[in-house]
């Protein structure tokens, strides 16, 4: 059989086929052909060498901000994210009802990048710092959200809400964002997306009652109010039922929500991020965050092991998406996205959303993006 392209020679890190082992992978037309102990070269057009290095599905990173030149937040999703390794990405709410159109026209349907989204709730999605999206609680407009998910059902995952006094959320919109969020994801059959820190209720035990199977807690790690720890440092009776009853707690690294303390703390308690997303933004990409492989360094250095670490930005993430049987894997027929990476050695310096700094002895470095059974090379099209 011919390949267009055949990584040969890396350690193939496969955690939805719970493959750890040295693997050839073939693609054809745009999918994942082959993987077996010995492919031919003579079969490919195109051969890379990956001896000595990592070979994985394409990351999925499940939040970040790519509106670029509309939203505050945006950065362009090529060279930002497909070029580092995220070979899927869903944005989180950038874009309301009244602006999607446009990212997608603009943004999503042009770029290299395959990107999927969070629906903002508030209408007028996350424009502006002087602005909030629920300056007018109007903003939170249900059947405009619902109406534009008909319209975009291929891409539009779920509904995202902020919740933050800073600027974000007024006093009088208080939690009403939340339960608009609610029922325009149940009107919808899809899951709400929420981030949670400091928002207008005693505790996260608030939000998590409305929350069920599938929906996402973003920024798990923030330590700031409405955390997962209560003031004993305990991981909250309702983060336990909300993770039995399937709510999914997520990462969100971002420029605010990580802290090294709450996260160590929280482990230590048995409770990990079932997904590790970057929440890249405009503020956060020249630190501390960078990229998502940068984050999953983060949890290599706090001790998770390098298979779980990489099963939280492909399989799972898939899974959570339902799309395990197109992303997040190299099994035979699945979209054809992989890359090659290091895991150098040496001295890393890690900082989290506080300003704290860790060393790490290893770094997780994405060297070659493969998009669609194709070598990814920034600038190039078609």
């Amino acid at each position: 059989m011919a390949y267009d392209l055949l990584i040969k020679g890396g350690t193939l890190i496969d955690p939805a086929q719970n493959i750890h082992a040295n693997k050839d992978v073939a693609f054809s037309n745009g999918v994942v052909a082959a993987v077996d102990d010995n492919l031919s070269n003579a079969d490919a057009h195109e051969v890379l060498d990956a001896s000595g290095c990592l070979v994985t599905p394409g990351m999925i990173d499940l939040h970040v901000h790519v509106f670029y030149g509309v939203s505050h937040f945006g950065i362009e999703p090529d060279p930002t994210c497909l070029a580092k390794g995220a070979t899927t990405v869903v944005d989180a709410g950038s874009a309301g009802a009244d602006i999607f159109p446009g990212f997608r026209k603009y943004v999503i349907d042009v770029s290299e990048t395959r990107i999927l989204a969070q629906i903002n709730i508030s209408s007028q999605g996350m424009l502006t710092q002087e602005i909030g999206e629920f300056e007018i609680p109007e903003y939170a407009d249900v059947d405009k959200a619902c109406a534009m998910i008909e319209k975009h059902r291929d891409i539009i995952l779920g509904v995202k809400v902020r919740l933050t006094k800073h600027s974000i959320v007024s006093e009088r919109s208080g939690m009403i964002p939340l339960h608009h969020a609610r029922e325009a994801a149940d009107a919808a059959g899809l899951p709400i997306m929420v981030h949670p820190q400091d928002a207008w209720c005693d505790s996260i035990d608030d939000i998590l009652a409305v929350m069920g199977e599938r929906d996402i807690v973003t920024h798990c790690f923030h330590g700031s109010r409405c955390g997962i720890l209560d003031d004993d440092g305990k991981v909250r009776k309702s983060v336990h039922e909300a993770m039995e009853r399937g709510v999914i707690f997520d990462v969100g690294h971002g420029a605010g929500s990580f802290s090294w303390d709450t996260v160590e703390t929280a482990m230590g308690q048995g409770v990990a991020p079932q997904t590790i997303s970057s929440d890249l933004h405009i503020y956060n990409v020249n630190g501390p965050v960078y990229d998502l492989a940068n984050v999953v360094t983060k949890f290599l250095h706090l001790g998770m092991s390098l298979d779980d670490a990489i099963a939280k930005v492909t399989s799972v993430p898939a899974e959570v998406i339902l799309m395990s049987d197109k992303i997040g894997t190299l099994a035979p027929g699945a979209w054809g996205d992989a890359i090659i990476s290091e895991l150098r050695e040496g001295e890393f310096q890690l900082m989290d959303s506080r300003g704290e700094a860790r060393t790490s002895r290893q770094n997780f470095v994405p060297i070659t993006v493969v998009k669609g059974g194709r070598v990814y090379r920034q600038g190039r099209r078609g």
